[in-house]
């Protein structure tokens, strides 16, 4: 029944605002306790753990030779990523600081991770386990520049925000049960969606391409969106970069080592092209002032839409 589909996508929809409530929370007092900033923690931590569902898509495809479907997922993801995503973390947190000057830095850097597996993949149509074991490298190489640099994401402990040992065992576990539920709760936000859009008749291109993509990034707009109304914006961005990053490398590396990742190359393109503009135009609103402001979020959100509407009128073409 239509209402009852309504109702259990509302409650899925509630669980999953409230699991990444107390994930932001966890993981903020956890990256006091370890000295380090909310950008790292979230980078090194939060970043892997939402790229989950993009990795068993990615391996699901594998194993059963249809590996477009993981390409398509982490272009979609990707730009999700950074204009929906992006887009509703800004206006959110009405604006974002940027305090360290490192952060811009390592901004630039995702222009390149972007546009490394599009480059092995438009080389000769597909990317092959070689490709793979590059892609793993590059993952490996921006982790370990991260984690070398992560001294000037560090902030100094006072007094009264030190956390005793034990503390942070119950932030940890709340951190994990967190977690669970936010893989739970978004896959039968997935699910739900997919029943009401079929059973209002809504477009097959609709519930493939964006759904998928949506789906899978979840649990980073979940866990993004609390962050940046709860005052973590950097967080937001590191999960926001490490997601990106985490997608464009592992995610298609260990995809491409089980099984060769081949598409259309015309159908790639579109999204492709539109991507590496989205990456050049996310990292110049980073890089070139000490905030992302409201008018920039908006922007983000516009080309989203924009994007939506350009893959609506090509699958009708």
């Amino acid at each position: 029944m239509l209402w009852l589909n309504i109702l259990f996508f509302v409650l899925s929809c509630a669980i999953l605002f409230g699991s990444g409530t107390y994930l932001v929370k966890s993981i903020g007092k956890i990256s006091v306790f370890l000295r380090i900033s909310e950008f790292t923690a979230a980078f090194i931590i939060i970043a892997i753990a939402t790229s989950l569902p993009e990795l068993f898509v990615g391996i699901s495809s594998a194993l059963t030779q249809n590996t477009a479907l993981s390409l398509g997922n982490v272009i979609g993801a990707n730009i999700a990523n950074f204009a929906l995503i992006g887009g509703i973390m800004i206006l959110l947190a009405r604006g974002i600081k940027i305090k360290k000057k490192d952060i811009k830095k390592s901004s630039l850097f995702l222009i390149p991770i972007v546009i490394l597996p599009l480059v092995l993949f438009f080389i000769d149509g597909s990317l092959n386990w070689i490709d793979g074991i590059i892609l793993i490298a590059a993952f490996c190489l921006y982790s370990w520049r991260i984690l070398k640099r992560r001294k000037k994401f560090k902030k100094p402990l006072e007094n009264e925000t030190r956390i005793k040992r034990e503390k942070v065992i119950l932030y940890s576990i709340i951190f994990v049960i967190s977690l669970i539920f936010l893989f739970a709760s978004s896959y039968f936000v997935v699910k739900y969606a997919t029943v009401l859009s079929l059973e209002l008749m809504l477009p097959p291109i609709i519930i493939g391409l964006f759904l998928i993509a949506i789906g899978t990034t979840l649990p980073e707009l979940a866990f993004g969106a609390r962050a940046a109304q709860l005052g973590y914006g950097e967080m937001a961005l590191g999960d926001l970069f490490g997601s990106v990053v985490v997608n464009s490398t592992l995610v298609l590396g260990i995809t491409a080592l089980i099984f060769p990742i081949t598409a259309n190359l015309m159908l790639v393109l579109v999204s492709a092209i539109f991507l590496i503009l989205l990456t050049f135009l996310f990292a110049t609103f980073l890089h070139s002032g000490s905030k992302l402001y409201v008018m920039e979020g908006i922007a983000l959100l516009l080309l989203y839409i924009f994007f939506i509407f350009i893959q609506f009128y090509l699958g009708f073409v």
